[in-house]
This record gives C-alpha cells, structure tokens and sequence, in this order.
C-alpha cells in the first residue's frame, strides 16, 4: 500500500478512472480545485473518468448540481448514480411506494408509473434521505421504520452513504436509516457503492466510450471505506483512498494523520486499498 502527495506515481497504469464525487471533487460547499484540474489532465492524455456517486437523483440532476457548483464539465466523460441504478430496483418492487427523503428527490420517480402513497397503503419503501437535511437523527424515525418493517414491506434505499461532509457539518444519509431498517429485520434493497449494480453499469458505459478493457486498467477513487474501497475490491479493481474525506477524523489529530491509528482504522474494516492520499492532486 503506497501513500501518495501526488497522483502521478501510479496513473500510468490505469486507463480509466472511477471517481467519487462528495468528498473527492466537493464536499456540497466548496469544489476541490486540485482534483478537478486532475482529472482534466487524464482526459486530456487520453484516459477516461466516469464520475461513480451515491447521489439519489438521477445523473441529469447530479450534472445540473455540478455545473451549478462551476466543478468544468470537461473533467469528466460521464456519471452514473446511485439513482440511476436504484431505478431498476422500485421498477422491480410492488408500485406502492411509501417515499422518504426531501422533496427535490422526487425526480429519481420521474418517467416511472409507481404510485407514491401515505405509509398506510403503501407497499414498498424508497428512501433517499431523511425528509429534512438538519436537525433530524435516524433514531427520529425508528417508530416509523418499526411499523414498515413489522407489515414487511422492502426497503429501497437510494443512497448507501451513511453521513457526509457538508462544508464544516456532518449530514445523515439514506443509508443510515437502511442500516437501521436491517437492524430491525427489515428486508433492505440497495444498487448503489459498494454493491455491483453500480459498477456493472459504470462498467458497460465504459465499454460504449473505450472498447473491451481490462479491469485492472481501471482505477477507482473514493473517501468512503464501505463505499468506495470495498466497492471497488468487490468489484475486482484498485482503489486510491483519499484520507481527508468523511473518514478523517478517525485517524488525524489536528489535521495530521496517525499513521498507527490509521493502520487500525483499515485492519477494522478490513479492506486494504492499493494507494492513499490526502487529496486527489
């Protein structure tokens, strides 16, 4: 495992780059400029960047948010979401659905003929967040997921991340209120990172823009442990872990990382990422 200042060292070897987005080119405040500009030069000598993100909503809404944010649209081929894939899942689940998450996540519905309902008729759950970006826990919601799971009914859920970075705040995602519908025996669906869906449909893309390529030219990048670097192991391709992202705080002390603390924080989950850095540059 290789701890790197700049990314170079190792980009010869890869073709293709599957970027994370939140926590490696923004973190929902502030755009990262040293990873866009990155990114830029692979796709300038020649190599490919899909932009791989858990995002709920579909890659039209993610594409909006970026140019919005100013992130160059030439730093990237293509994305693929969590929504994008999560579509196939609600598609597959009985159409009454019970939605949880905030109302600009409605698009991930959009073109699909399923019937958004109140908890009571409802047959099926899709979460993409919790209904309000602040102040809310997921112990807020248990009494609600205990009802949906004592009736059995699936639990969707757009978004595996479990907390991100919002500037200086910590945000729940989906993903936390998933963890805990399993917790309470639920049955949860998930085809977002670090489940395959994801990257079996990153993987086809890639096949559209490149031609038949080996998973050993790809190379992902990412700051989530059980999204990122065990999805990209998973999966059979190296990852670059970026340490600064929502993980930090695990292993640094006064922004320097512990390098004993570290080494525990990766033999706790267990997964060993090929090469790390602070942050993409």
């Amino acid at each position: 495992m290789k701890e790197l200042t700049h990314i170079d060292p190792i980009i010869t070897h890869y073709d293709t780059v599957f970027c994370d987005v939140w926590g490696v080119l923004h973190d929902g405040v502030r755009v990262f400029d040293s990873a866009v500009k990155v990114l830029q030069k692979m796709r300038k000598v020649g190599k490919s960047v899909i932009l791989l993100t858990n995002s709920p909503r579909p890659r039209e809404d993610v594409i909006a948010q970026l140019q919005k944010m100013k992130v160059a649209n030439d730093c990237y081929d293509t994305v693929i979401t969590s929504g994008d894939v999560t579509r196939d899942l609600i598609l597959s689940a009985p159409q009454k659905i019970f939605f949880i998450g905030p109302q600009r996540d409605l698009t991930l519905f959009k073109g699909l003929a399923c019937e958004l309902v109140e908890e009571e008729e409802a047959c099926a759950v899709v979460c993409s967040g919790f209904f309000e970006d602040f102040g809310e826990t997921p112990q807020a919601y248990e009494d609600m997921l205990c009802r949906l799971q004592a009736r059995g009914l699936p639990f969707i859920c757009a978004n595996p991340d479990i907390t991100v970075h919002y500037g200086n705040q910590t945000l729940w995602c989906a993903g936390a209120l998933a963890q805990l519908y399993q917790h309470l025996g639920g049955e949860v669906r998930i085809a977002g990172k670090p489940h395959a869906p994801i990257y079996e449909c990153a993987f086809e893309k890639l096949k559209n823009i490149r031609g038949t390529i080996e998973k050993s030219r790809i190379l992902a990048i990412g700051d989530g442990i059980l999204t990122d670097v065990k999805g990209a192991i998973d999966f059979g391709i190296d990852v670059l872990y970026i340490l600064g992202g929502i993980h930090c705080h695990d292993y640094t002390h006064n922004g320097v990382v512990n390098e004993e603390a570290l080494h525990s924080f990766l033999d706790h989950y267990g997964y060993q990422p090929q090469a790390m850095m602070w942050a993409l540059q």
